[in-house]
């Protein structure tokens, strides 16, 4: 068995429009005729009864009468009130004009054999003095009936003028009207049609000739392939709402579904990573940062004025990259400090060739003794091993870049630390920031200040000789994206906002933000003694409580030594 074909949308609707144009076209013409039809009537009882009134009025009427009934007479076809009332009939198409006494009794009618005769229906309320209208059966069969009461000129009724007018007349007059109204309710079934079809075919472009099945599954696969992707997804209307997120993207961004409807700042709270989503930055590859996670953002327009933005969770990486950079750093400090002992092998084999030999000894022994005081003065001041190790090989970067790294006199840091890892990764980047901006002052140097303050909190202070940050740009270097340094691969500061260069450029300064932000501590630029930047961080809590030993015991710090 062949099974058909899903009709397309565009068919559904077009069945559906016409259908629904042909029931208010039905509806329409019924609404139309029902009130039409009692407007006949009463059109044809109000012309009934001004036939009566008018024929009630002839003041010779009430005087015949009364002198017909006083004299005892009896109504005849010859007679003047049968005569008037005839020629009244004519006159205006009555079906009928009766003349009744006070008993109700027939002076006229179109029938002579009705004379004489009581009135079919109850005539009560016209002899009582009411005017009355009324659609009702007679002798003559359906009519609009008018009925007034006839006075005589001192107002006292003396019986009543009743006047029918055929109700096939009437139903004649509507039924006249049926084939206009139809005319004009088939004109607008023609346009209703006319205009179903064309939007009809106009759907069928848009919704390129499916199925509701076809449309059904579409969907259902759309939300399969962006609930299942790795990579976030963030779909926003025109007005910047959000209208769509995808799993991945809930949780790189810490967001649920409420967040769907509200405008991405709302809903993601200022920043850049909302100015990111909401096209206020441009750019490919732009990083941001959520939280703790790190993330890559591109963001592409739709035809109807929204966007859709993708991220990609680039947090593993960076953490990578900067084991990297550490490892790298380690190597540089290697690297520095093999070139250093190369000089110094050189020296002291010059001075052996030449005789030199006190020279030799002296000059062995001076340069022990500035290694061994460097590595000294950092491990009596600094007893965090990983901390102490970190500033030992970041001196000797230093020194073969021509930076003097010093510790500050007041520098103690105890063994202490309840996450040594993270203070490390400060202490790095500070570092490394400093020696950038120092290597091309006058007189290069780098000051690092490490101290507890109050049992539990630890205060660092990186200075530099550099030119410093400018006041309207200490809160920029924070952000993420902003880098001090220009373009290139090996950029990796603070300053900005970066289109062109690296995606991790700008992230150094930012990392430290969340980083002390979210163990309670702030962190801060300003102005350095010798005239360049100075970056102060405070870290409460980042010592662990006292257990009475000092980090400061002789026998402690010469076993470091």
């Amino acid at each position: 068995m062949r099974v058909g074909r899903p009709r397309r949308v565009s068919s559904h609707v077009l069945a559906a429009q016409l259908a629904l144009v042909i029931g208010v076209t039905a509806l329409v013409s019924g609404l139309f005729l029902a009130p039409l039809s009692d407007q006949l009537d009463r059109q044809a009882m109000r012309r009934a009864l001004a036939i009566a009134q008018t024929t009630a009025a002839r003041p010779e009427l009430a005087a015949q009468l009364t002198a017909a009934a006083h004299a005892a007479e009896r109504p005849t076809a010859r007679g003047p009130l049968q005569t008037e009332a005839e020629r009244i009939r004519h006159a205006t198409g009555a079906e009928y004009v009766v003349i009744m006494d006070e008993r109700g009794i027939r002076w006229s009618h179109p029938s002579p054999s009705a004379l004489g005769h009581h009135v079919s229906t109850d005539p009560g309320e016209v002899l009582a003095g009411h005017d009355v209208t009324q659609i009702d059966e007679g002798t003559l069969g359906r009519s609009a009936r008018g009925k007034v009461p006839l006075r005589d000129p001192d107002g006292r009724v003396v019986g009543a003028v009743s006047v029918g007018i055929d109700y096939a007349n009437v139903r004649e007059g509507l039924l006249a009207l049926v084939p206009k109204l139809l005319m004009y309710a088939g004109g607008a079934l023609a346009v209703g049609a006319l205009a179903a079809y064309l939007l009809a075919r106009r759907l069928r472009r848009r919704t390129h000739a499916l199925a509701f099945s076809d449309i059904s599954a579409l969907l259902a696969e759309r939300e399969a392939m962006l609930h299942g992707l790795a990579e976030g997804v963030v779909a926003l209307d025109p007005g910047g709402r959000v209208r769509l997120v995808n799993d991945e993207a809930q949780r790189l961004l810490g967001l649920g579904p409420e967040a769907l409807g509200r405008p991405v700042t709302e809903a993601l709270g200022p920043g850049r990573t909302a100015d990111v989503l909401a096209g206020r930055v441009t750019g490919r590859d732009l990083v941001t940062v959520r939280g703790t996670r790190v993330l890559v953002a591109n963001r592409m327009p739709t035809a109807d004025g929204g966007a859709v933005a993708t991220l990609r969770d680039r947090t593993e990486l960076e953490r990578l990259g900067r084991e990297l950079e550490g490892t790298r750093g380690l190597l540089d400090a290697l690297r520095a400090q093999d070139h250093e002992h190369a000089n110094r092998l050189h020296t002291l084999l010059g001075l052996l060739e030449l005789g030199l030999y006190e020279e030799a000894a002296q000059f062995v022994t001076d340069a022990l003794g500035v290694h061994r005081a460097t590595a000294e003065e950092v491990t009596e001041r600094v007893h965090d091993p990983l901390v102490s190790a970190l500033l030992v090989g970041k001196s000797a970067v230093a020194a073969e870049r021509g930076v003097a790294l010093r510790l500050a006199p007041h520098s103690l840091l105890p063994d202490r630390l309840v996450d040594p890892g993270g203070l490390v990764t400060v202490v790095g980047n500070l570092v490394d920031n400093a020696l950038d901006a120092a290597a091309g002052s006058a007189d290069p140097a780098v000051e690092v200040e490490l101290r507890g303050q109050d049992d539990r909190t630890v205060v660092l202070a990186v200075r530099d000789t550099g030119p410093g940050v400018p006041p309207e740009h200490r809160e920029l270097v924070f952000e993420e994206g902003w880098s001090t340094k220009a373009a290139g691969p090996a950029a990796d500061g603070p300053d900005g906002p970066d289109e062109a260069g690296p995606a991790h450029r700008g992230l150094g300064l930012a990392l430290i933000r969340r980083f002390v932000q979210r163990a309670g501590g702030e962190v801060r630029v300003g102005t350095a003694p010798e005239g360049g930047a100075e970056f102060r961080v405070v870290l409460p809590e980042a010592l662990a409580a006292d257990t009475g030993q000092r980090a400061t015991e002789p026998a402690r710090t010469g076993a470091r030594a």
